[in-house]
């Protein structure tokens, strides 16, 4: 187990509560700043704000919230209305509806310095008649 303090993995999962309720569910792209290390925050934005930008009622909700040492492994439900062109595809005007994504997060001084995550790409894709 890595050397982080009950009160910094505390610290860790508060800060992807306020990814989900700054960034993904307020659309807060400035909080990537205070969140993301340096390095990493570019990147973070490069997906996020194409991704709210194509589903702009974006929802997202914390299903499970584990922090072990400097990690946090996160499950949610993400739902959304395609309004903007998303991987090439013209907005359909369909919702998706609670699609199952998992995040793993590694922190360093209290900021995300490494992000990987997985979603349920194909029934987003189903459920919004592209596939």
């Amino acid at each position: 187990m890595g050397g982080a303090s009950v009160s910094e993995q505390e610290r860790n999962k508060q800060a992807v509560r306020r990814l989900v309720d700054e960034v993904f569910n307020g659309h807060r792209l400035d909080a990537i700043d205070e969140l993301f290390a340096p390095e990493l925050a570019a990147e973070a934005r490069a997906w996020i704000a194409p991704f709210l930008a194509s589903f702009p009622d974006t929802r997202m909700e914390i299903l499970d919230l584990i922090a072990e040492g400097d990690k946090v492994a996160a499950r949610f439900a993400c739902s959304g209305t395609h309004t903007g062109e998303w991987r090439g595809h013209a907005p359909t005007g369909r919702r998706f509806e609670r699609i199952d994504e998992a995040g793993f997060y590694r922190f360093r001084d209290g900021r995300i310095v490494e992000s990987w995550g997985v979603e349920d790409t194909l029934t987003r894709l189903e459920q919004l008649g592209l596939s």
